[in-house]
């Protein structure tokens, strides 16, 4: 194994996750994360991981960002999307002049951190497995699902070699791909939905499933899908997002995505996405701004009219100011600019 720590900036659902099985695999890894009781709790008596995929402790070195010291050839980014700004702020200092930092976020953060650190030294990550930070130490690892790694510019490289290798402990089919912009903007799409469920109070799957308020995700979906065509990309599918049935806004083939959606979601213990939790639990600011807002803004930047997303974008801050409670109501409150 080699000597040269991987650090992971952000120790919560999936930096977590990555870390300690990276860890117990026998990779030197450092855990940095802003909440000191999680940072005392990861390195003793370690990160505890449970759930059906798998159960264990794994121990990991570990600082807070005023702690830490040295630098770090391979960073993997793993915080909040709207927290990537201020996270770079305090993770620049600490990357070597030959280091480079994989993005395992949501959304399209490689944007940001290629404008700051300049496209080449950013790796694409694509990630969909279920995870949850339940308390300091304690992470749920719900399910298996799809996870990509690929160059900027669709190239091959060491690194990414290298990469993908690591990722494979964690999701042994990982893929390496030459269109990484596929899978994070079939994410894009695919995330919208779930910020729809956050609405509710439902589960991920039975939000989704009613036929009634099926036209929501419809559109959301195409509306995802048809900013990803005017940049430019050529969406990927995975766990059930069938892009192309978005982009064609087939009601026949986006009803069988939905139901494809709907049952790889029955499947995971966990139920319910981080918005949800993020509303509902952690009553605290969600990725809906650097997420589905960033998605309204490409929409505005091409003149493409995006709607739903914007009625979503901002029935999510209603909820987050306190205005609205997380009901059904509010899906079929969006109906009329969905149908």
């Amino acid at each position: 194994m080699s000597d040269d720590p991987i650090l992971i900036w952000g120790a919560g659902a999936i930096g977590g996750i990555l870390g300690a099985y990276l860890a117990r695999a026998g990779h030197a890894v450092h855990m940095v994360d802003i909440v000191e009781d999680h940072v005392t709790a990861i390195r003793a008596p370690g990160l505890h991981i449970e759930g059906p995929v798998e159960t264990f402790t794994q121990a990991l070195r570990a600082d807070t960002p005023t702690t830490l010291t040295g630098k770090f050839r391979r960073v993997i980014l793993a915080v909040k999307a709207h927290h990537t700004g201020a996270a770079l702020d305090m993770l620049l200092p600490h990357l070597a002049d030959d280091g480079y930092v994989v993005s395992a976020q949501n959304g399209l953060n490689e944007r940001l951190i290629a404008a700051r650190i300049g496209a080449d030294r950013v790796l694409g990550c694509f990630v969909n497995f279920g995870a949850d930070w339940l308390e300091p130490g304690h992470i749920l690892y719900g399910n298996r699902a799809a996870v990509a790694l690929g160059e900027l510019d669709g190239s091959d490289s060491t690194r990414l070699r290298e990469m993908h290798t690591l990722f494979r402990i964690v999701e042994p089919e990982a893929v390496k791909t030459d269109n990484i912009w596929g899978y994070l903007w079939g994410k894009c799409g695919y995330g919208a939905l779930l910020f729809a469920t956050a609405l509710t109070p439902a589960s991920m799957a039975d939000a989704m499933d009613p036929a009634k308020t099926r036209p929501v995700f419809a559109k959301l979906g195409a509306e995802a899908m048809q900013l990803a065509a005017a940049e430019g990309v050529t969406p990927l599918g995975f766990n059930g997002f069938d892009p192309d049935a978005f982009r064609t806004n087939d009601p026949t083939k986006i009803n069988a995505s939905i139901d494809a959606m709907v049952a790889h979601n029955r499947q995971t213990a966990k139920t319910h996405s981080g918005i949800y939790r993020d509303l509902a639990i952690r009553k605290r600011k969600t990725e809906v701004d650097a997420q589905i807002g960033a998605l309204i803004a490409i929409g505005q930047a091409h003149d493409v009219a995006t709607p739903a997303l914007a009625m979503l974008c901002d029935l999510i801050h209603d909820i987050e100011d306190g205005n609205r409670e997380q009901s059904t109501d509010l899906l079929e409150l969006m109906l009329p600019v969905c149908i």
